[in-house]
């Protein structure tokens, strides 16, 4: 079968949500007939999902260090300012090699350190620019669980860091005006890329490999999860205090499945969840096999991020058949539907911990969730639906 496009892929993601989704775009391009050649600097995270197990090419571009990479990484911070000029450079290398080649369209995914990454301002080609969402230290709400978090409080790392991140916030919104294509992930992120940048946008919903997630014979477990980043913007903390709420004998077992986060604010969940006497247990850097493992042993999958744009986990946990409890914000809103896969409810440790409760006692309820739930996300949130999704807006950007 001839190619149908020659299609650049550009990410600088690190592991997590993102790069999955990026990974299952890619091999549906592969698998559709396309070439596909990535292009990254050395900041991506390849380890997590590697593209070159699937991709054509994959061309890995040097970001150089700068004197005050070392002395800030003593305050844990992700990228120094003063680096952002190597990363730029790298990124315009990128930009000059794709415009040299014979390519149709290219994808490009976001930064993690810029959000917009800079290649969008020097690619003459087509670009379509999958935005997951924009930089968020702006907002209210992170702002005030960062402050009464547990954590770094000394007053000069909390300057710096506030210096920085305006620094990343103007380059994200600068660049943004670069991007004359872009894909949301959902009809809420659609809307936060219209208040932030000002530009439109058109939602492509993500999919789940419902050949991975799916359900599996294990027995059940006394045990509700979720999963995410120990990190205060994922709201684990919340959902430890609903648990709390319920009564001792039939309150399950907590499990967090991560792949990161910050050190303190986990030693912070650990001491909280000890106080409270809910039983938690935090795994890391699991793999596939293990997490759907997990996701079907699960009785419940409890989600609380804190304006999540989309969020995969509801999807992993519906397609295995786990009906999930999640607090109604951000794109969760357009993945569970209320009473017929989960339950929805609003931020409130005792409506969420009733709710929790609700479902655990109720086992019939539970199992016409969770038929329902496998019904939903095979019919709707297949990678194969999300790849014609994608494949329709390629081809008609690469005509602009």
């Amino acid at each position: 079968m001839e190619p149908r496009l020659k299609i650049a892929v550009f990410h600088n993601l690190p592991s997590g949500g993102a790069k999955r989704a990026l990974y299952d775009h890619v091999k549906h391009l592969i698998d559709s007939g396309n070439i596909v050649d990535v292009f990254i600097p050395s900041t991506a995270n390849e380890e997590y999902l590697p593209l070159k197990e699937i991709a054509t090419t994959v061309k890995v571009y040097p970001v150089h260090k700068n004197i005050s990479s070392y002395l800030l990484s003593l305050m844990q911070y992700r990228l120094p300012v003063g680096e952002l000029s190597n990363l730029e450079k790298a990124q315009k290398l990128i930009a000059n090699e794709i415009n040299g080649g014979d390519y149709d369209v290219v994808f490009c995914e976001q930064d993690q350190y810029s959000m917009t990454p800079f290649i969008i301002q020097y690619i003459e080609k087509p670009v379509v620019y999958y935005c997951q969402q924009p930089l968020r230290h702006e907002e209210a709400i992170l702002k005030k669980i960062d402050k009464n978090k547990s954590g770094i409080k000394d007053y000069l790392k909390g300057w710096v860091y506030r210096y920085i991140d305006n620094r990343f916030v103007a380059i994200d919104k600068r660049l943004a005006e670069y991007a004359k294509y872009t894909l949301a992930n959902s009809y809420f992120s659609h809307e936060s890329i219209l208040k932030t940048y000002g530009i439109n946008s058109y939602v492509c919903y993500l999919g789940i490999n419902t050949e991975l997630f799916k359900p599996v014979d294990v027995l059940e477990k006394d045990m509700v999860l979720s999963v995410g980043s120990y990190i205060s913007m994922k709201g684990h903390d919340f959902i430890i205090r609903s648990l709390a709420f319920l009564d001792p004998e039939i309150r399950p077992k907590f499990v967090l499945v991560a792949n990161n986060g910050d050190d303190e604010w986990k030693q912070h969940l650990e001491e909280l969840a000890e106080s409270l006497d809910v039983d938690m247990e935090i795994l890391t850097l699991i793999d596939d096999d293990r997490l759907v493992e997990l996701y079907n042993q699960a009785r419940l999958v409890l989600y609380s991020s804190y304006l999540e744009p989309f969020g995969l986990v509801p999807l992993e946990s519906m397609a295995c058949g786990t009906p999930v409890v999640a607090v109604k914000e951000g794109g969760v809103r357009e993945t569970v539907i209320h009473n017929e896969t989960g339950l929805l409810t609003e931020r409130d440790e005792e409506l969420f911990s009733s709710a929790v409760e609700e479902l655990l006692q109720n086992e019939s309820k539970r199992s016409r969730f969770s038929k329902n739930s496998v019904e939903l996300v095979r019919n709707h949130w297949t990678l194969a639906e999300a790849g014609k999704r994608l494949d329709w807006h390629l081809n008609r950007a690469k005509k602009y």
